[in-house]
């Protein structure tokens, strides 16, 4: 049996009761109904369809797992479909958990694919604003939007600290290792992942605002808006990161790219200078006679042109930065 409440005049009046005594109470138009269904089948959606007189396309976007987040208007109801979010730090992952509503004049029917989309949240702020219950179905909306656009923001501002994290590595003394770089990947597909819930939030809760009237009393408009400023909030903060973490991942790649021209830059100049001496001990090996040849003097000379020409190479490659 799943969770059943029943609010009369603004006041819980009932809960736990079975979903069969829902349709009673759904004729009672002082009656407020809400009842949750986890992971229904089809022919469990085809019996609330019949007493609530939900859309067939409605019914069919509830049991899709791949639908976007969106707010369909019908005759007689209204279909939301949101993603709540999580963000596991160890594995730099995001987890989005899908879940629907119909929404009636006088009646909200959750419709969850597992319960990993944590409906005893839900029901805590229902608790914490029981005077809003007065609202009606608007009020139950509410909160159902509430947590779901909260758990928006705790994934992006969890997501916002991997990411100075990351920042650290840019310019460390350190230099980026692969699991830096896993990260980074990691964080960037994810945030690709979150934006496609939270995007299309903004575009369903502006939807929900204007049609507000239709399911409440108008009244619950402020709170509404203030969950439309978090939505936008955790849109802006989802892109700015996204933005952030691509240029990190570019800069990683920099940063390998100086350190490996430097590198580079440091082989070369110590290869010319072995090369100095190289070169004239290799000319005073000749087997031919040469100026200072069978003299102390040629050795020194030699000694003495190896010394300057290395220390001459030295403070060039030195003073341009090379060593």
């Amino acid at each position: 049996m799943g969770h059943t409440r029943l609010y009369r005049n603004g006041t819980l009046e009932a809960e736990g009761f079975p979903v069969a005594e829902v349709s009673e109470h759904v004729k009672d138009p002082s009656a407020v109904v809400w009842f949750d269904m986890c992971a229904p089948t089809e022919e469990d959606l085809r019996a609330i369809s019949e007493e609530l007189g939900l859309h067939a396309l409605a019914v069919e976007d509830a049991l899709q797992r791949r639908q976007r987040p969106k707010l369909d208007v019908y005759d007689s109801h209204m279909f939301l479909s949101v993603y709540a979010a999580g963000f596991d730090a160890e594995s730099g992952r995001v987890r989005v958990v899908p879940a629907a509503a119909f929404i009636t004049k006088n009646a909200l029917v959750t419709v969850r694919q597992s319960d990993d989309f944590r409906i005893e949240e839900v029901i805590r702020r229902w608790d914490e604003a029981a005077d809003l219950a007065r609202h009606g179905v608007a009020f139950l909306l509410h909160g159902l939007l509430d947590y779901v656009v909260d758990s928006h923001f705790e994934t992006v501002e969890a997501m916002d600290e991997q990411v100075e994290d990351l920042e650290g590595t840019v310019f460390g003394d350190r230099p980026v290792g692969p699991e830096d770089q896993r990260r980074t990947f990691e964080l960037r597909k994810s945030l690709v992942t979150l934006r496609r819930v939270v995007m299309p939030m903004r575009e369903a809760v502006n939807s929900l605002l204007r049609r507000n009237g239709q399911v409440g009393d108008g009244e619950m408009t402020p709170y509404f808006q203030d969950v439309y400023d978090q939505v936008l909030r955790a849109t802006e903060w989802t892109e700015s990161l996204r933005d952030l973490v691509s240029n990190i991942r570019e800069t990683h790649l920099t940063m390998q790219s100086n350190r490996m021209n430097l590198i580079m830059k440091r082989v070369t100049s110590w290869a010319a200078i072995i090369a100095v001496p190289t070169m004239i001990t290799g000319f005073y090996g000749q087997n031919i006679p040469f100026p200072g040849f069978g003299h102390s003097w040629g050795f020194w000379t030699s000694s003495v042109l190896i010394v300057v020409a290395s220390s001459a190479l030295y403070r060039v490659f030195r003073a341009r930065d090379w060593l």
